[in-house]
């Protein structure tokens, strides 16, 4: 077996990371919907987003419905949303989206980790002003026919659409994801995600070495239990 083998390994164990970590992120959105809205999905916008979202990371509905019964418990622990910034080495401008219930642990733990990775950690609104709020809508393109519903999408909102083979998204205002939200649910048409995301204004462009020295930091800032996303301007 040898080194191909030690590579497919590798490959396996990323990806069963990485699907451990999009059940942590899905888990902690469902709680905080809960908790704001309550468990019933047909009363609760924010629970129907991250049960849609849940689908589309294929995270399997017994999972689901526990983490909502959880949610609803008051014995669950109280996720507060947070958001830092910094800079990853090279001067990018980078956002760590989190959900905590202990924020000065969390605050600690993403200091070091800039630290730690060539960055620094910033103040409040040090780096925000860099990037835009925006509605972000993925579609699987056997769902979304653009030739009929290109003009409905941008009469709800739709500021931009990108298409490939593999996928459609659909970007909106801040102040239009839930217009946008309620079109979709009005013919029916599930994305493959939805979520409000923080979007660069420009990307800096760096040399390779300087591209993986910035996505060190952006990995590790990933991997912390509390981080939900991280965002850059890296092109």
């Amino acid at each position: 077996m040898g080194r191909v083998f030690e590579k497919r390994k590798h490959k396996m164990f990323a990806r069963f990371d990485r699907m451990a970590k999009g059940f942590s992120r899905i888990g902690k959105d469902i709680a905080i919907a809960v908790k704001q809205g309550g468990p019933n999905p047909d009363n609760n916008p924010r629970l129907r987003m991250a049960i849609q979202n849940a689908k589309g990371i294929n995270m399997p509905k017994d999972r689901v419905e526990a983490a909502i019964k959880r949610a609803s418990s008051k014995e669950e622990k109280d996720f507060q949303e947070v958001i830092y910034e910094g800079y990853a080495p090279h001067g990018v401008p980078v956002v760590v989206e989190c959900a905590t219930d202990n924020p000065t642990r969390t605050v600690a733990n993403i200091r070091l980790l800039f630290s730690k990775n060539g960055g620094a950690m910033g103040n409040s609104a040090s780096v925000m002003f860099l990037f835009e709020r925006r509605g972000v809508f993925k579609f699987d393109p056997a769902i979304l026919n653009l030739d009929e519903l290109e003009l409905d999408l941008i009469d709800a909102g739709a500021e931009e659409i990108q298409t490939d083979d593999e996928e459609i998204i659909v970007y909106t205002k801040f102040t239009e994801f839930g217009h946008m939200q309620k079109f979709l649910e009005s013919k029916a048409l599930e994305p493959k995600s939805s979520e409000l995301q923080h979007i660069p204004t420009n990307t800096k462009e760096l040399s390779e070495a300087e591209q993986d020295e910035v996505m060190e930091c952006v990995s590790a800032l990933e991997e912390d239990d509390d981080v939900q996303t991280v965002y850059h301007n890296l092109a």
